[in-house]
């Protein structure tokens, strides 16, 4: 089955990883969306990603690295996953934006951090040589996420984003997702903050997808897990659940992509309800400015 327009051409829709899997040494698999929905883990998805790591590779080990916007470090995402109940047997490592948001403040020692977001995810800072200071001190900020992401939005913070750009102070965005999906319902994330720190003219770096850094670093953590060259890009799939982070990070750095559509665009691609199939989206992929290069209903074999 294909989904397709006049401008885009068609988009194949495959019924299982397995469709597809031989064409690849590596995945590039995001979390949240793709192995859980924020509430519990989707068993099918970890027995696919398990499937794929135990097919004979073709010359290397075939490798799959989850790939998560998380704000907090990879143990940290590691040990929700358990929780959730996702096997370990699924991956061979984590690399978070997290991760990425720890190696931008090493280069900085003794700098003064001013953390924005809930203390659930102060860990990022754990062990750097860094000072955390209020607002008011801050030579950087950190935007880690909505202090209550149930009820606040981005414009509660607009006061304390306007002083701050006032005085021209740089912001690592450790999250760069918009919104998440939670048990069905869409929860804003700390790129939301960000986005509305630099229409204000703010500085803005953003630590994961769809930024080049992530995926570089992701290629680099694989080839080392064998002592490899990093594999090439062709041969690195990368599965996500968002059109804005997930596919168009992945097109833009040369990496064959597919899009999981019961996630963030659940709603859209009529796939919201749990009797509900993916349907002729042809018209909304027409409306979107990147889509992928093939979608699934869930990630499965």
């Amino acid at each position: 089955m294909t989904v397709s327009s006049p401008d885009l051409g068609p988009v194949p829709v495959l019924t299982g990883l397995g469709d597809i899997a031989d064409r690849f040494d590596m995945i590039l698999c995001d979390v949240w969306g793709v192995l859980h929905d924020g509430v519990r883990a989707h068993p099918g998805a970890s027995d696919a990603l398990i499937r794929f790591r135990a097919r004979p590779g073709g010359g290397r080990p075939r490798r799959v690295v989850l790939v998560s916007n998380a704000p907090r470090p990879w143990k940290g995402v590691q040990t929700i996953l358990d929780g959730y109940g996702v096997p370990r047997a699924a991956y061979d490592a984590i690399l978070t934006s997290g991760d990425l948001t720890r190696s931008l403040l090493a280069e900085t020692p003794g700098a003064r951090i001013h953390h924005l977001g809930p203390e659930r995810d102060a860990t990022i800072f754990h062990e750097l040589d860094i000072r955390l200071v209020d607002a008011q001190a801050a030579e950087t900020v950190v935007c880690t996420g909505l202090f209550d992401d149930t009820r606040e939005t981005a414009e509660d913070y607009r006061p304390i984003l306007e002083e701050w750009r006032a005085r021209d102070v740089p912001m690592i965005c450790a999250n760069p997702d918009l919104v998440v999906e939670r048990a069905g319902l869409l929860i804003p994330c700390a790129g939301l903050i960000a986005e509305a720190y630099a229409a204000l003219g703010g500085r803005v770096t953003y630590a994961g997808k769809p930024y080049r850094p992530v995926y570089a670093a992701a290629l680099e953590i694989a080839g080392g897990l064998d002592g490899l060259a990093a594999p090439e890009p062709e041969r690195v799939l990368a599965i996500g659940d968002a059109l804005r982070t997930d596919i168009a990070g992945a097109r833009a750095f040369g990496l064959p992509n597919l899009l999981v559509a019961r996630g963030i665009h659940a709603e859209e691609l009529g796939v919201s309800m749990e009797h509900a199939t993916l349907g002729d989206v042809a018209a909304w992929f027409a409306a979107q400015s990147v889509r992928p290069d093939a979608i699934i209903e869930r990630l499965v074999w």
